[in-house]
């Protein structure tokens, strides 16, 4: 089942987006998984209706997570994209088919939304992660560019 996340889920979130991955440099605080600024930031997301934080919940058990948000552009006559963050699905689970439903479910979230396009950013060197969008019918058509603030 996918589902919008708690304050319950904190805990186990904050673990999983702090494991460590190839390509993903981990900064989370794992030593307070329900540190004020989760806290808040999940509280701001909940009245947001465009803007989710959701897990994979597998027999009561947060198994996968990840951000879908909405955003309403003026180009393309005001259509509207679906950005999905942060994709992380507990180790052990991995190989389940939990990350092909959080993936399908956004998509079809986003179909629902009245999107014309879904994206993401994965790191250049997740090959693995780059095979599995692929095969979900992502197409890397463009070059991302970051600037840490």
């Amino acid at each position: 089942m996918i589902r919008r996340a708690t304050e319950r889920d904190l805990p186990e979130v904050v673990r999983l987006f702090a494991t460590p991955d190839v390509g993903n440099a981990k900064n989370e605080i794992v030593s307070d998984p329900v540190h004020p600024a989760y806290v808040d930031a999940l509280r701001s997301m909940t009245g947001d209706p465009n803007n989710a934080l959701l897990v994979a919940d597998v027999d009561g058990r947060v198994a996968g997570v990840f951000q879908l948000t909405i955003i309403q552009h003026v180009a393309n006559t005001g259509a509207k994209i679906a950005q999905i963050e942060n994709v992380v699905v507990h180790p052990e689970l991995r190989g389940r088919g939990i990350g092909e439903k959080m993936m399908r479910w956004a998509i079809d979230e986003a179909r629902r939304r009245g999107c014309f396009r879904i994206q993401l950013t994965t790191n250049k060197i997740r090959k693995r992660a780059h095979a599995f969008y692929e095969r979900l019918g992502f197409v890397a058509s463009h070059e991302g560019m970051k600037l840490l603030l």
